[in-house]
């Protein structure tokens, strides 16, 4: 029997020794330690036994401390301080407490110390400190414990040279992060996952499918890490396709890969195929946290179901503030702006704290929908009532409100008053606004200003040659159009999805690559034909000059009439149609859209890049203001 042990046996009362209950020793009591006031009588209890000095019993205690839900750390660096020689289980305990705490630096002045002291580093000692220095972004001291883990003998620990690769990859150094990886002489899923996610944040999106490829065996995570670099680089289709290779190889599908899927429905508008993810959820019993919860939501209302997006809100059990931001904002994306603002009433009732983004939401709920004097009010009640600064986003909502009401002078006002400089988003809303109404003085201004401060935007080009061509001013279009060119921004090509039996369709104005073109381009002409009969007269202007929407191809075969076209070959009479389409809706097509609801008796949603639009008996949900 060892000393300690015979130590604490004498310190044991004769009463416990003969007691029926179960004997324990005080550093098993320290295991049922609940509290902090709890531990501190633990404490006192071994003082007076003497083991005050003890690395195993004053571990635990720092233990405790450091890093339990209850923690104490600055009891822990007091215990720590009264310890003649901590060992190295001590010296890792506070480096992890150090790492809780969001203080990298001092994890690694603490490694610094140990070493001085003379303690040696084991294999726990390095994952922990390579993660500080990765969250610390301490690219020299990460390089020299590298070499520590090689000098103290520990080349081969995997969990050590895996927390290399994730900290080189954090660096943004895929060479060393590779050199590493290429030399393990065990490789398992965490070691090719963290190289895959590595490529994919630096947009090496073919790099890491080719990593993924080579792997011996994969699991969800690693699948998830590929595919969730796909969605990340809105290269949905292809996150489909390797989904839909998951599912062949039968590899169980959890939250996080349905999370990621999610997202790719949302950025395709695929709403079936989201249907069914969120059916899967429901029925494998995968848990419904907050952030699933609110990617469900998003999900449905991107997709143009608002009624599901409220169902699956109100069955949530816990509604969480991301859940209440969400749905309120896709009212407002909806140009549902008294529902959004209902919402937020509910939502203060229910004693859920709104954030600045509840009040992007909410401003931008008035925007769509013209609520001109609840803007005005939500903008000075979120300061007054809820003592939330006023940010870039708040700003740049009251200025898209203002604007887009016609009140040029009050948003120009507004910016001027601005404690910040303004961004390009906040001049952007001025200048929108400015088109839309015709101002060509200050839209002319303004555009110049954004174009400087967002040259690789084509957008911000083709908004301001427009500004001219509606004035007639064509000099100064071809001055936009050779700035342009001069500069090598090219205009982003328009496209078309829409879901149908669960395959998505995608269309660019006047393409044929879809296999039933002959028939899409037949419908057209019919709905053409049909909506000609009812008033429809083509909007040429787009034709002419508008670079933003599709004009190398005549109005009438623009990306949303094709897919609109192959919606009404393929649903049943009455169905609605979803369309999602990556650029504002031109004119033309916003008005045959309208016609097209009410001759053939269909609701067509359509998610352009500025809002939704909800086209039904011949009206738009945007009261044709977007």
């Amino acid at each position: 029997m060892s000393s300690f042990h015979f130590q604490v046996l004498q310190a044991t009362p004769l009463s416990c020794a003969v007691s029926s209950k179960p004997r324990y020793s005080p550093l098993e009591y320290l295991e049922t330690c609940s509290s902090m006031p709890h531990l501190k009588q633990h404490h006192a209890h071994l003082i007076k036994l003497g083991l005050s000095a003890d690395n195993d019993a004053m571990g635990r205690l720092i233990k405790f401390s450091a890093v339990s839900e209850n923690r104490d750390f600055n009891y822990a660096l007091h215990l720590f301080d009264t310890l003649p020689q901590p060992d190295t289980f001590i010296y890792n305990t506070l480096m992890r407490g150090y790492l809780q705490g969001q203080e990298p630096a001092h994890c690694i002045l603490l490694y610094l110390q140990m070493l001085q002291d003379s303690v040696f580093p084991n294999k726990f000692t390095f994952p922990c400190l390579i993660r500080a220095c990765s969250i610390h972004n301490a690219v020299e001291e990460g390089t020299q414990i590298h070499a520590h883990v090689f000098k103290f003998g520990f080349a081969a620990d995997g969990f050590c040279l895996n927390n290399l690769i994730y900290m080189y990859v954090n660096f943004r150094d895929l060479e060393n992060a590779r050199r590493v990886f290429e030399k393990m002489p065990r490789r398992d899923v965490v070691s090719w996952t963290t190289l895959i996610s590595g490529y994919a944040q630096l947009g090496l999106v073919h790099g890491a499918f080719e990593i993924f490829e080579l792997m011996p065996e994969r699991n969800s995570v690693s699948w998830n890490a590929m595919i969730a670099a796909y969605v990340q680089s809105n290269r949905f289709h292809e996150a489909f396709a390797l989904f839909n290779r998951m599912r062949v190889e039968k590899v169980v599908l959890d939250k996080f890969v349905a999370a990621s899927m999610l997202s790719a429905c949302t950025g395709l508008g695929a709403l079936e195929q989201g249907k069914w993810i969120h059916g899967y959820i429901q029925n494998s019993g995968i848990e419904l946290d907050a952030k699933l919860a609110t990617t469900i939501i998003d999900m449905y209302c991107k997709c143009g179901c608002l009624e599901k997006a409220y169902e699956t809100f109100k069955g949530l059990t816990c509604k969480g503030i991301s859940s209440w931001n969400c749905m309120i904002g896709g009212f407002a994306m909806h140009g549902k702006g008294g529902a959004a603002i209902a919402l937020f009433k509910e939502m203060e009732k229910e004693g859920v704290v709104p954030d600045n983004i509840t009040f992007v939401n909410i401003l931008s709920a008035c925007a769509h929908s013209g609520l001109v004097e609840e803007g005005r009010y939500y903008f000075l009640y979120m300061n007054e009532a809820h003592g939330i600064e006023h940010r870039m986003e708040h700003y740049g909502c009251m200025v898209d409100l203002l604007g887009r009401a016609g009140l040029l002078d009050e948003a120009k006002k507004l910016i001027d008053e601005m404690p910040m400089s303004p961004d390009v988003g906040v001049l952007g809303a001025l200048f929108g606004a400015c088109r839309i109404h015709g101002n060509i003085e200050l839209g002319e201004q303004v555009g110049n200003r954004v174009i400087e401060l967002e040259p690789e935007n084509s957008g911000r080009y083709v908004l301001l040659a427009n500004l001219y061509a509606n004035a007639a001013r064509w000099e100064e279009v071809a001055n936009v159009r050779r700035m342009m060119n001069e500069r090598g921004v090219k205009k982003v090509p328009g496209f078309s999805v829409i879901e149908l039996e669960g395959v998505v369709n995608e269309f660019i104005a006047g393409g044929r690559a879809h296999p039933e073109t002959k028939e899409i381009y037949a419908k057209v002409d019919e709905m053409l034909e049909c909506i000609r009969s009812v008033g429809y007269v083509p909007n040429t202007e787009g034709v002419v000059h508008d670079l933003d929407e599709e004009r190398e191809n005549p109005s009438y075969y623009h990306s949303e009439k094709l897919a609109i076209a192959l919606g009404l070959l393929k649903t049943k009479p009455g169905e609605t149609l979803r369309i999602t389409k990556n650029l504002r809706v031109c004119k033309d097509c916003h008005h045959a859209s309208k016609l097209i609801s009410k001759v053939f008796d269909r609701e067509i949603i359509v998610r352009d890049r500025n809002r939704f639009h909800h086209f039904k008996d011949g009206e738009c949900s945007c009261k044709d203001f977007w």
